[in-house]
């Protein structure tokens, strides 16, 4: 009997009906209603139908889904050792045993451990779907099914896919040795008055397989052809659509249409998770409104904040070391109460040096609260020190572990994760879970990836506080039937709402769908019907994003359909008003900051600092005065500072460790010890260019010295007091690159590792060189000293670019800076110039307000 669309219907009219048609057709069968059993596609359904069997009054059926009514039956039997459970986890680690004894599938096990996870992974997957299609087939029908899906397997043994049809061959006799009866046996069993299936979203081979029996049997078939929604009559439900430019624009348009969907009285709102990214933003706009909602899906245990501690903690241990990884969980909802001062110090000191790894930290050379706290972190990670063990090993150091911090079950999202990774519980005996705590040995990464996985896999649902629901957060499919007064669907586009992702096991479309699995084209069919179903419901609000990225995003073909069978019946879609007032904020222009140094100088000036003055007084403030800097990042990729760097400390450990003998074999061993502290992989590209340097520069150091020069002295740190009186007291400090001589004249040398184009600009006009000017007044600004670049270019060669007269250029460089100095010393502002491209680089940008400028 179909139950399709009426004039003027409603969710809650819907259901009246469906009591009406169900109570007359018992009665003309002579079948007692209190006897009869009423199947649902969800349990949501419930209770609306029990509302219209109340209002309907008499007996009620026994209203219930498929799955509820095989729980109430009788319970599930556990799964022995290498029985398939069920949970994804354990079943993963029992595949892992089944298939240490076939020698085909060792190969890639050893080759590519990572594919050989993603195989376990879709055998699990796809036991999972052969066990549930087994389960909908009457237990008189079930080895005809095994011996039809053997057939279909074996049938399969020849061209590509071969390793993956022997997989599904394994899924399938892992799936048949199980003499363990399904839950569902009893449904078969089961001898009520009648059978009444309310068949919404697609069909349900359960529900059919229960209605072909011998007991009488109703199928009212609510499912809608979209394309024929408008025929003869408007639908009840007002569709209205909106086009948004951007994410942001869509996320705060979703949430405009709840509230005013709430604020015109209809209540609850459904809010359909299509885009779980949308709806993550738009459960956050519409918490500041403090909007009571309740969220059915859930999102992925990964992201609380209890799993990213734990994972943190974890990486710390596990994952190699990085100081990027201790300091994450160290800074995590577990550590709460731990020295926060020690904590700050130790990861200054971590930015300060550029320490990437652990093994860098020693606790002597820390600052005392750091020392400490870092020695209670290495305490607190020892029981997960070690090679492999078992699971239940692993999951025993990880409960030792967090012993003496903040109980995860105090942390969001605790409690659901103790229970996932089966800390707070024990495993049965003799059970599937117990077989691989005991049996399964892992490696410490292969741990932390299996924690990872099984925390990906799993959901969470937060606790709803008590009280008046009005948005509902849940799937298209559950949203089905209920009697919601609007819905709001973010997601209407081609990306998100109609594609179907293939399946993820093992079994092509044709195979899956000839063992009795739904196909592709049937679960596209099922996403289209959940949609229909929309119409049902007073108000539709149809949202989507007209670009993903900078490609234009069409709309859904669902959608599309929906307005084809509008436009043929004459009709239309509406538009979606957003009822927000555009509100402009006064413009607020800045004038250009200048900053008032109250007559404060600082104790010591480098070049950099100099470079900061000449550049921009305002820069000169925020970086020198008030010591304002950008915290580098311990986690990034070396760059081509830190191969400079690198460059310097390898040079001066050369021409200091250099005896006459073989410079080539010199120069190797000192770069190979600089790069004892690095990461060799990360630094791949820089020792590639060193490689080609090297012979570039030993060539060019024989022809420096068959001129007389010599190095005296690398990295050498000098400092002065080059001002007068007031000023006399004020440092220069800094640290020259190179000291040679040369036929009795000093050399001050500077390495550059970039190209000679920009340095050349600059030596073409000396008064602009702040460098080697400072350099030079280091060294007290003699006559006769020389000054130079020395531009170590892998592609170019090396450049000797010197200064042409460097000691007169610092004595100017000193009664400039004399003069400015002595001006900030008496009050005069430091403005911000805001020009050139030293602003395009600039970290103080954000105080000076450059681009608010008048």
């Amino acid at each position: 009997m179909n139950l399709g669309l009426a004039p003027g219907e409603d969710n809650e009219a819907f259901w009246r009906r469906v009591a009406a048609v169900s109570a007359d057709w018992l009665e003309g069968r002579g079948a007692a209603v209190r006897d009869a059993v009423l199947l649902l596609p969800f349990a949501q359904q419930i209770a609306p139908a029990r509302r219209a069997w109340l209002a309907h009054g008499g007996w009620q059926p026994r209203i219930t889904t498929s799955r509820s009514l095989a729980s109430a039956l009788g319970p599930t039997a556990l799964a022995a050792p290498d029985q398939l459970s069920g949970d994804a986890a354990i079943d993963a680690f029992t595949a892992d045993r089944l298939l240490a004894e076939q020698s085909w599938v060792q190969p890639l096990k050893r080759s590519s451990p990572r594919d050989y996870r993603v195989a376990l992974a879709r055998l699990v997957d796809t036991a999972h779907a052969l066990a549930r299609a087994a389960a909908q087939v009457p237990p008189i029908e079930r080895l005809a099914f095994m011996d039809t899906a053997r057939q279909r397997l074996a049938a399969l043994d020849a061209g590509p896919g071969l390793l993956e049809r022997a997989l599904a061959q394994v899924a399938l006799a892992w799936v048949a040795s199980d003499e363990r009866r399904p839950p569902t046996d009893t449904l078969f069993a089961l001898r009520p008055s009648a059978w009444i299936w309310l068949r919404a979203g697609g069909p349900d081979p359960l529900a059919q397989a229960l209605l072909a029996g011998d007991v009488p049997a109703l199928c009212l078939n609510a499912d809608l052809d979209l394309d024929q929604a408008w025929a003869g009559f408007t639908p009840a439900a007002r569709v209205e659509e909106a086009v948004a430019p951007d994410f942001e624009t869509l996320a705060q348009q979703t949430a405009t249409a709840v509230v005013q969907h709430l604020n015109a009285g209809r209540r609850p709102v459904a809010l359909l998770a299509q885009d779980r990214v949308v709806i993550r933003r738009v459960r956050a706009l519409l918490a500041r409104q403090g909007v009571p909602m309740h969220d059915e899906t859930g999102w992925t245990l990964a992201t609380t904040p209890a799993a990213a501690a734990l994972m943190a903690l974890l990486r710390a241990a596990l994952a190699g070391g990085a100081v990027d990884d201790w300091l994450a969980w160290l800074k995590s909802a577990l550590a709460t109460g731990w020295d926060a001062e020690g904590l700050a110090g130790l990861e200054s000191r971590c930015r300060r040096f550029g320490w990437r790894q652990a093994a860098q930290l020693d606790a002597a050379t820390l600052p005392p609260a750091g020392g400490a706290a870092w020695q209670r972190a290495r305490r607190q990670l020892e029981p997960l020190a070690g090679g492999a063990r078992t699971l239940g090993g692993w999951l025993a150091a990880m409960s030792q572990a967090l012993s003496g911090l903040t109980p995860l079950a105090e942390v969001e999202g605790g409690e659901a994760l103790l229970e996932t990774l089966w800390i707070s519980r024990n495993p049965w005996a003799g059970s599937a879970h117990e077989a691989a705590l005991a049996q399964t040995r892992l490696r410490p990464d292969e741990f932390l990836a299996w924690v990872d996985d099984t925390l990906e896999a799993a959901q969470f649902e937060p606790t709803e506080e008590a009280g008046a629901v009005e948005v509902v957060i849940t799937p298209l499919a559950r949203a089905m039937l209920r009697p919601f007064g609007a819905v709001v669907l973010p997601g209407a586009d081609a990306a998100t709402l109609g594609p179907v992702n293939p399946q993820a096991g093992l079994l092509a479309d044709a195979d899956a769908a000839a063992l009795g699995l739904p196909s592709l084209a049937e679960r596209r069919e099922a996403e289209g019907f959940s949609f229909a179903q929309l119409l049902r419901a007073p108000v539709l609000t149809l949202l989507r994003c007209a670009f993903a990225g900078a490609e234009p995003l069409p709309a859904s073909p669902l959608l599309e359909r929906l307005a084809g069978a509008a436009a043929r019946s004459g009709q239309g879609l509406h538009e979606w008003r957003d009822g927000r007032e555009l509100l402009t904020p006064p413009g607020q222009p800045q004038h250009r900051a200048a900053a008032d140094a109250d007559g404060r100088l600082p104790a010591a000036l480098s070049a950099s600092a100099i470079d900061a003055l000449r550049n921009c007084p305002y820069q000169f403030f925020s970086r020198v005065l008030l010591g304002l800097r950008e915290a580098d990042e311990l986690e990034q990729e070396p760059d081509k500072r830190d191969y400079g760097t690198w460059l310097h400390a390898v040079l001066k450990r050369f021409h200091e460790a250099r005896g006459g003998g073989d410079d080539d074999a010199a120069l190797r061993a000192a770069a190979e010890a600089e790069l004892a502290w690095l990461d060799a992989a990360d630094f791949l590209p820089f020792s590639a260019a060193f490689e080609r340097l090297r012979p570039l520069y030993l060539a060019w150091l024989v022809e420096a010295e068959a001129g007389g020069q010599r190095f005296a002295a690398g990295e050498v740190d000098r400092d002065c007091q080059p001002f007068d009186a007031p000023l006399d007291a004020l440092t220069l400090r800094g640290r020259i690159d190179r000291i040679d001589d040369a036929a009795g004249k000093t050399w001050l040398l500077d390495y550059k590792t970039g190209d000679a184009k920009g340095l050349k600009e600059k030596l073409a006009a000396p008064l602009e060189d702040t460098q080697l000017a400072t350099y030079a007044l280091l060294m007290g600004a003699e006559p006769g000293l020389q000054a130079a670049y020395l531009v170590l270019d892998d592609g170019k060669g090396i450049a000797l670019l010197p200064h042409a007269d460097v000691s007169n250029t610092a004595l100017a460089l000193r009664g400039g800076l004399q003069a400015d100095l002595m001006a900030v010393r008496d009050g005069a502002p430091l403005p911000a110039l805001g020009e050139g491209k030293v602003c395009d680089y600039c970290e103080a940008r954000g105080l000076c307000r450059k681009d608010d400028w008048v």
